[in-house]
């Protein structure tokens, strides 16, 4: 992905974000999301548990794609991915 693509993207910096708040904020985000519809966030550390999460909640929902990997920055995309038709976010 091109930074001009991913500028194109909304983005959550969760670095500016007091840490209690991010998880809440990134999955109202990720419910609020269409089908082929994506967002990214920036860390300051590895996201991984977020993307477990996020995989047991919505198992098979959302894609995980890094941006960057470290060591001061992490970018991810993630999106959600075409589904059945159903406008809700149970993944049927």
């Amino acid at each position: 992905m091109t930074t001009e693509e991913l500028a194109d993207i909304p983005t959550i910096d969760v670095r500016t974000i007091p840490p209690y708040e991010r998880h809440p904020r990134i999955f109202s985000v990720l419910e609020a999301l269409k089908p082929s519809q994506a967002f990214a966030i920036v860390s300051d550390h590895e996201p991984r548990p977020l993307q477990y999460q996020i995989q047991a909640r919505f198992p098979g929902l959302f894609g995980w794609t890094y941006v960057e990997q470290g060591p001061e920055v992490w970018r991810v995309l993630i999106s959600r991915e075409a589904g059945s038709g159903c406008e809700c976010c149970c993944g049927s």
